[in-house]
């Protein structure tokens, strides 16, 4: 009889146990992607490993038959470890023995193993599936990566409660034509523009709650920061004093995940040239006095007084970056006619709210706030807005039968991760994005 312990041992090792000494001198086996195949000339052949975490170097001699062996060939590599600082990481393999696993059907279509490609965006979208085996392109994701693993660890450890909400639902939560509608066994249905309603209910489950998923938006137009859906990291949390609470809590994720990045993520950080930015004091500002600190510094008149035109967002970052070297600046008190039914109104100035919205260089990545939690303050709020409250029974229930003072916001992982790798459309920071035009791949 065979049984199964989960425990899985192939024999082949990876860059991260490769890395601590511990197999200098001796014979090892690792498994990669041949990255890229160098002839040296005199029988010598350099192949570089694509591994999950970075590349090794492979020096082959004229005994190791590699006529089989072709760039992004999966092959498994035998030979001895050897430190070499002119190496990456500061070793290689000597090459004794090497099996073909698999060999691609045809060459690349791009030259992944090129240090930067020179694509247009729509070539680069198009190709994705094998652009993202270059290894600057890659970096990103783990750079995404690092972020999502923070936001879990840190509210994780804050006591909040993972929670899973639906994406098929029966009301929007930020109402207006930006959403997608479906059929739903022949009933009116939308796709998910934000976990609000469930994670402000869960609120009076478990206090503190937090989700990582897709949201969608419905919006007909194609920007340089604008997808139709993306990832949102949201939180939500109960018997809060302010909506600084919540800003205090966000800063504090910031400062987790930066540390996080420094720690695990130097080789991606090194790679795509990033720098970190200082989130040890994060400046706060009134959405009425950043417009005019901005339009007065650099001469550019106010149009809209109810919103942030997406230049002024920018001149607003400029402003803060020049003047107390801040890469962050949450910009508070957004004007009531701008946010959604549920955001609490500031009872010094009904006019605006206890909202905020978190700009990084220059964009907006969140947006939070204060929640309403009386039950007849929100109806108010919704026929206010020209809304029947009938139409969103199961979301009042919350009110009517109590909950605490409470906010939360959603944080934008896939535009955090394009202004922190400096990259000039969201699209970059989205594995397969889904925008106007593109469904695949």
């Amino acid at each position: 009889m065979k049984f199964v312990t989960g425990t899985l041992e192939t024999g082949q090792l990876e860059l991260s146990e490769l890395k601590t000494g511990a197999y200098d001198g001796q014979t090892v086996t690792v498994h990669g992607a041949v990255h890229s195949k160098r002839p040296m000339g005199e029988g010598l052949t350099f192949l570089t490993l694509r591994k999950r975490d970075g590349v090794l170097q492979c020096v082959c001699g004229a005994g190791v038959d590699l006529s089989s062996v072709s760039e992004e060939s999966a092959v498994i590599v035998t030979g001895t470890l050897c430190r070499e600082q002119r190496a990456p990481g500061g070793m290689e393999i000597r090459v004794e023995e090497i099996q073909v696993l698999s060999s691609p059907a045809e060459p690349m279509p791009v030259p992944v193993n090129k240090w930067k490609l020179d694509l247009n965006l729509d070539t680069e979208l198009a190709l994705r599936p094998v652009v993202l085996r270059n290894l600057r392109k890659r970096s990103v994701f783990k750079i995404q990566e690092g972020l999502g693993r923070a936001f879990r660890e840190y509210f994780s450890a804050e006591g909040y409660t993972e929670i899973h909400t639906p994406k098929i639902v029966h009301a929007g939560a930020e109402g207006g034509s930006n959403i997608f509608r479906l059929e739903y066994f022949n009933r009116k249905a939308f796709l998910g523009q934000s976990p609000q309603f469930y994670k402000q209910m869960m609120v009076g489950v478990y206090e503190k709650v937090y989700e990582v998923a897709p949201v969608f938006r419905a919006e007909k137009h194609s920007t340089p920061r604008h997808l139709n859906e993306y990832t949102s990291m949201d939180f939500e949390m109960g018997y809060i004093r302010s909506f600084y609470d919540i800003i205090e809590v966000e800063t504090g994720y910031l400062r987790y995940a930066m540390d996080l990045l420094r720690r695990d993520y130097a080789d991606d950080l090194e790679r795509l040239d990033i720098r970190l930015p200082n989130v040890e004091q994060i400046p706060i500002c009134t959405f009425r006095e950043a417009k005019e600190l901005a339009a007065a510094k650099y001469h550019r008149p106010i149009r809209d007084p109810y919103d942030l035109e997406p230049e002024e967002e920018a001149n607003i970052g400029r402003y803060f970056q020049e003047e107390y070297g801040a890469d962050f600046v949450f910009v508070t008190h957004y004007p009531t006619k701008k946010r959604p039914f549920y955001a609490m109104d500031d009872p010094e100035d009904p006019r605006y709210t206890l909202s905020f919205d978190l700009l990084f260089r220059g964009m907006e990545v969140t947006t939070g706030g204060q929640r309403i939690h009386d039950y007849k303050t929100q109806v108010e709020k919704m026929l206010s807005k020209g809304m029947h409250p009938e139409e969103f029974t199961s979301y009042l229930t919350i009110h009517k039968h109590g909950m605490p003072p409470h906010g939360g916001l959603g944080i934008g992982l896939e535009r955090l991760t394009m202004k922190l790798c400096g990259l000039d459309n969201v699209r970059y920071a989205c594995l397969f994005p889904r925008d106007l035009s593109r469904l695949e791949p």
